[in-house]
């Protein structure tokens, strides 16, 4: 399960069901870029290795480099994290058997210094964690059958699993209100619910969105995945006469 939260109001922002590959990690960072709407948030992840490759996919900037000398062939331009992106990384280093030994923490994008101030700017402690991601992770399997270890209620199929984390984020995220939050949901606390809402009213929402918007939709996630690199080096339909 690939998940993006928002620390600060405890809103989910993605639950996507999917292997670990470069290609869950592109839809994951996506997400986040969609709802986020251009701003650059700071992001802490763990030391999965597609993270960093999916960063530059979808936030990085083209770099045109130069050649170490007057004469030869240019050097190709490569993707560079943007100016501003601040993002820290929390490694786990475990034995041959799996135990934990010790936790790394460093700098992908920015500096170690930057982040943790960044940090305590934001009232989310003073180093680099994902402790508060780490505590998600515990409430999702404890109120989900279907993630609980050595159970019965696994799911078979992919799709019914993902429809189900769906529904349980939109009640975590506009039905259910929280202790951390004042008694507010995580709606509230993000700025775009003035209420909790009830299960009735969660389900007699209206939502009618037709097929124009899906595929505006679908464009924009299409151009978000498309780095300035692939941009750079697309090729030009020449016309046919």
């Amino acid at each position: 399960m690939h998940l993006a939260w928002k620390v600060q109001s405890r809103f989910v922002l993605e639950m996507r069901v999917a292997p670990r590959s470069l290609e869950a990690a592109i839809a994951l960072v996506v997400s986040v870029a969609v709802a986020g709407a251009g701003r650059l948030p700071l992001f802490l992840i763990d030391d999965h290795r597609p993270y960093p490759s999916a960063l530059l996919q979808v936030f990085g900037r083209l770099q045109h480099r130069r050649r170490r000398h007057r004469r030869g062939r240019k050097r190709l331009p490569s993707l560079k994290p943007p100016p501003g992106r601040r993002v820290g990384v929390v490694q786990k280093v475990r034995d041959a058997r799996g135990h934990l030994k010790k936790v790394l923490r460093k700098a992908l994008f920015g500096t170690v210094r930057q982040i943790e101030a960044r940090l305590r700017d934001l009232d989310l402690g003073h180093g680099i964690n994902t402790s508060h991601l780490e505590r998600f992770n515990g409430t999702v399997r404890g109120r989900q059958s279907r993630l609980t270890r050595r159970t019965r209620q696994m799911s078979h199929r992919s799709d019914l699993l993902q429809a189900a984390l769906w529904i349980f984020r939109d009640l975590y995220n506009w039905v259910q209100v929280h202790g951390s939050l004042c008694g507010r949901t995580p709606a509230m606390a993000l700025g775009v619910s003035d209420h909790p809402w009830s299960l009735w009213e969660y389900v007699c929402h209206p939502i009618h969105v037709n097929d124009l918007q899906r595929d505006i939709w679908a464009e924009e996630r299409k151009a978000l995945q498309e780095s300035a690199l692939d941009r750079y080096f697309r090729k030009k339909v020449l016309p046919i006469s």
